[in-house]
């Protein structure tokens, strides 16, 4: 079984900045796809960001070009999240995400999540 632990969420202002991290455990594989998804309160979980095994490979929804970056560091098998210039329609719950697999755009929608992390909230003041 797979544990997907995230940390680093809290209360920032607008045009603040956080950084989140999810660490993976519990079985040892490669070649697989880390990723994040959010959930604001009464609306549908979407995809925000991935990132490939080899770091080749990243694919973002397109509100949060430009101010958000996701990298990995495979050797502590954690992925990571910058979040910059933030607004308060990024505020939610951030789910870190895992797919089995090479490809990072595969994880965005119809694509397949394998195993979630439990969320960290995130509070953007306004």
């Amino acid at each position: 079984q797979v544990q997907l632990v995230e940390s680093g969420g809290g209360l920032v202002q607008a045009g603040g900045s956080l950084r989140l991290s999810c660490a993976a455990s519990g079985r040892s594989f490669s070649n697989y796809v880390m990723g994040w998804f959010r959930q604001a309160p009464g609306k549908e979980r979407e995809f925000v960001a991935a990132i490939n095994w080899s770091r080749s490979s990243t694919y973002y929804t397109d509100s949060v070009k430009g101010r958000f970056t996701i990298s990995r560091d495979n050797a502590k098998n954690t992925v990571y999240l910058q979040m910059n210039s933030l607004k308060p329609e990024d505020a939610g719950v951030y789910y870190c995400a895992l797919r089995l697999g090479p490809i990072a755009q595969a994880m965005a929608p119809p694509g397949r999540v394998d195993y979630w992390g439990k969320g960290t909230l995130v509070t953007v003041s306004s």
